[in-house]
């Protein structure tokens, strides 16, 4: 049976991370090596760690901090920001990194998904996702870390990265991000529910409750999260022992 993967986020903006809400990250939380050997401890699955301003930036991913995390980090390493080309892919799968989210790059050049699953293969390869809902109340998709409109739709643009090869979706509500009010199990349901890779949850998590209701009200496959655990006492270990009494699968050393 598939276990459930609970994935803790870094968000860096440099020199450390941060978190805020509705990805109006301005609160500094700790520095990144320090994260990953708390992270070591805790038993989590995975980790994503993401440069929110890389992009904006217009610069390329920090290779020396990613190889300096890669080698603290004893978990599969997920690596997203400023990625714009195959070039910087393999440079990130180079220095340590076991799998890249690629963002605003896919959104502007969807062919970068097909070229880099054909190269890389698509379990390494993983689509960030960021939607919310526009002036219209309709849910759009927007780039450049939540800043620009896009005119895709969340459902469509899912099925789309799909069948250009990506292994995954990192599927995020900005709108629910940093609130600890719970996931946006509408959206997550339809879009898990109608395309055949693993779709992450993100954007919400306030309890382990929200985790459990996410699970068994969708087909999502992993959880992502990260005020729930700078902020309150909750961690990834109690996390999935609360998931596995409630009958999931979880890894739990």
């Amino acid at each position: 049976m598939l276990k459930i993967r609970i994935i803790p986020t870094l968000l860096y903006k440099n020199p450390t991370l941060v978190k805020g809400i509705s990805f109006d990250s301005w609160r500094r939380v700790g520095t990144v090596i320090q994260a990953v050997k708390v992270y070591n401890m805790r038993e989590v699955d995975e980790l994503v760690f993401l440069d929110i301003t890389a992009t904006d930036e217009q610069r390329e991913p920090d290779y020396s901090l990613i190889d300096d995390i890669a080698d603290e980090c004893f978990m599969p390493l997920t690596v997203g920001g400023g990625v714009r080309s195959v070039d910087d892919i393999k440079h990130l799968l180079d220095v340590g990194a076991d799998k890249v989210s690629i963002n605003t790059a896919a959104i502007q050049n969807p062919n970068l998904i097909n070229e880099a699953a054909e190269i890389f293969g698509s379990q390494c390869i993983v689509v960030s996702i960021d939607y919310k809902k526009n002036n219209f109340g309709k849910l759009e998709v927007f780039s450049n870390s939540g800043k620009i409109p896009t005119n895709l739709e969340p459902y469509e643009w899912a099925r789309e990265v799909e069948k250009r090869g990506a292994g995954e979706i990192l599927l995020t509500s900005i709108e629910r991000d940093g609130t600890l009010t719970g996931y946006d199990i509408d959206t997550l349901k339809k879009v898990s529910e109608n395309v055949g890779i693993p779709v992450i949850a993100s954007g919400g998590a306030g309890n382990y409750d929200d985790m459990y209701k996410i699970l068994s009200q969708t087909k999502v496959t992993a959880i992502a999260a990260a005020s729930i655990f700078h902020f309150t006492e909750q961690t990834p270990k109690e996390a999935k022992k609360y998931l596995k009494l409630k009958g999931f699968a979880v890894r739990i050393l």
